[in-house]
């Protein structure tokens, strides 16, 4: 690779986020060592109390990925063959998947053109007498309309489970992303805001007895405590001990790490105004977004896209397709033409690079070529 050619923007920077924390989970896994508890132990419940409160929820129960804590959290609602769960047209596809892993029905439904949110309104439209629940998605670390999608679901007394896997910390109308729905779900895949060391998951809920259910069922049906005692059929979807402890170090400096994300996208918001060819995703405006990603709608994306990286700046499209456009979920039906504002941004969303770290230089830099590519069409 050239000079020319050589990486000079990163997409994301996890090496310099872990290098922060490098002594103290270097202790705590000496401890985990030394100890023999992987499973259970002090780790886990400790983590679990730290990201409650941080949420400003009741409880936390960590599991093994975001995907379980979707179905774990639909599931001890009960869904289940026969019903039906509205969610958003251009989420990641685990948000299908966890429905279908329960028996039930995806039914999507169409996003603001503005922040690409889920538009309450059409998840209104899309209720049947099969739609066991409404899961919103808090995309790219910003909040869905809860206050409108709490109205819509407590008229047809239908749960909610808030799918906040990209957005931790995230808050609107003063509450943060998990706490206004029944229950909330989290991913902690690497590259989040908040990530573990491989896959990692969390349900938070300020219902004790839906928390009791899902830890249970996360752990072959027993509740703590109760080794051959099942009260459920369960699955085995728990966390173990040191994801939980690196979790655990690094949720200290999420508020920081999110602010710095404000700030990187206050810089770009403020560099690309003006532009017609790129719009950044705007965020609503009583949302308080922690930018897990920084979404623009650009035209000739794959032209800028190819640019930016003969450049050597890295960027990604989150999601190049909605879910019903998909190989795997066309099962479900739908055509193109019915999800108009999510297939119309599919061809238009860009993500540029944002981190902690990222410099303002940096972002000069991403911007500065993406001006020299449309200047130059």
């Amino acid at each position: 690779m050239t000079s020319e050619t050589a990486v000079r923007v990163p997409f994301v920077d996890l090496a310099a986020q872990n290098r922060e924390v490098a002594d103290e989970v270097r202790a705590k896994y000496e401890s985990i060592l030394a100890s023999g508890r992987f499973i259970g132990g002090p780790e886990l419940p400790g983590f679990e109390k730290a990201f409650a409160q941080f949420l400003g929820a009741g409880h936390a129960v960590a599991v093994s990925n975001g995907t379980a804590a979707l179905f774990l959290a639909l599931k001890a609602l009960g869904a289940g063959p026969g019903d039906e769960v509205i969610t958003a047209a251009n989420s990641f596809v685990a948000s299908a998947e966890a429905i279908e892993w329960t028996g039930a029905r995806p039914a999507l439904a169409d996003v603001d053109d503005l922040s690409l949110l889920v538009d309450p309104a059409d998840m209104e439209r899309r209720i049947t007498a099969r739609t066991r629940a409404l899961l919103p998605v808090h995309l790219y670390g910003q909040v869905a309309d809860m206050a409108a999608i709490d109205r819509i679901a407590s008229a047809r007394g239908l749960p909610v489970v808030e799918d906040a896997c990209q957005a931790h910390g995230a808050a609107r109308a003063g509450r943060r992303a998990g706490t206004s729905g029944r229950a909330g779900a989290f991913s902690f895949y690497p590259a989040k805001n908040l990530g573990a060391p491989g896959d990692g998951g969390a349900v938070s809920t300020s219902d004790a007895a839906l928390a009791a259910t899902i830890r249970a069922l996360a752990d072959h049906g027993r509740d703590p405590g109760a080794k051959y005692e099942h009260r459920l059929k369960g699955y085995n979807l728990r966390m173990n001990a040191l994801p939980a402890a690196f979790l655990s170090a690094h949720l200290t400096r999420l508020d920081a790490r999110n602010r710095a994300r404000r700030r990187a996208a206050a810089i770009y918001d403020l560099l690309l105004s003006h532009m017609e060819e790129v719009r950044p995703v705007r965020p609503p405006i009583d949302c308080e977004p922690v930018y897990h990603l920084y979404v623009v709608r650009a035209s000739r994306r794959e032209e800028l896209r190819e640019h930016l990286a003969s450049r050597g700046i890295e960027t990604a499209v989150h999601y190049p397709q909605p879910i019903h456009l998909t190989q795997a979920w066309s099962s479900l039906g739908y055509k193109k033409g019915d999800f108009p504002v999510a297939e119309k941004a599919a061809g238009e969303v860009l993500s540029l690079p944002i981190f902690p770290t990222i410099r303002e230089a940096e972002i000069e830099t991403v911007v500065r070529e993406i001006k020299g590519f449309y200047a130059r069409k």
